[in-house]
């Protein structure tokens, strides 16, 4: 496990702003911070009631293998059982899987003081990871989102969809979000093979290293890259990209 990048290697602090405080958790276990997560947004509700509001955070993190059940998600989906953990969660969508070597981020934000809708946040969850994901990609790849079904694809110059690179799974309690990212970087893809992503039978996934160079020595820049994109816009310093060019 630790692919992802020691925590000496990411000035968490220099990364953090007055209004936005950014965590790393290695090698951890998703129940655990699951319930750290819900426990973290139900204070915050608390305290909001009585004027008091604690930072947005980014939580950014490398889990232990296991599969998770989102609200909407159906038996069928998972289409055999292997020796890894299945966990029922309350985040939105279907079934997935996070592991050694994908890079989840969770958006722990309070929407209303940031004037987002559910769909401004997915939106910008998107086009964050779109941002960075195209600097790693070679030309002739394109890198986008769907308006049929949420998340970050990979497509070829013909058009053609050769995977998704990164899945989307949210929750709203009262206004707050938390779930949030997980992106494809170095992980073993079989583990999807037990399963439908997402729901959608066949959908072919993706990881950033099947294309170019991308390594885990690159895993502390593109963390960093990212960080500071989700900060820009938490800041209203990057404005959504028009959807109308979705599929």
């Amino acid at each position: 496990m630790n692919k992802i990048t020691p925590s000496s290697h990411l000035d968490l602090l220099a990364l953090s702003t007055d209004t936005l405080t950014v965590r790393l958790l290695d090698n951890a276990d998703y129940q655990t911070v699951h319930e750290s997560m819900l426990n973290h947004t139900l204070k915050r509700i608390e305290n909001k009631k009585i004027n008091q509001h604690l930072a947005d955070e980014l939580w950014i993190v490398e889990h232990q293998n296991v599969y998770t059940l989102g609200q909407a998600s159906k038996p069928e989906h998972i289409l055999y059982r292997t020796d890894t953990p299945i966990i029922q969660t309350d985040r939105g969508g279907q079934v997935t899987w996070h592991g050694d070597g994908q890079l989840v981020v969770y958006w722990l934000f309070d929407l209303h003081r940031l004037n987002f809708g559910v769909r401004d946040l997915v939106s910008h969850a998107e086009q964050a990871i779109i941002d960075i994901v195209a600097h790693y990609l070679p030309k002739t790849l394109t890198v986008k989102a769907r308006r049929d079904a949420p998340g970050v694809y990979i497509y070829n110059h013909t058009g053609d969809m050769l995977g998704k690179i990164a899945s989307l799974g949210f929750k709203i309690k009262q206004g707050f979000s938390y779930h949030g990212i997980a992106i494809n970087l170095i992980n073993d893809l079989s583990a999807f093979h037990a399963i439908n992503p997402c729901g959608y039978a066949g959908m072919p996934m993706a990881k950033l290293s099947s294309f170019g160079q991308f390594t885990a020595d690159d895993m502390g820049v593109f963390i960093t890259q990212l960080i500071k994109n989700i900060a820009r816009r938490h800041a209203g310093l990057v404005e959504l990209q028009p959807q109308d060019t979705l599929k």
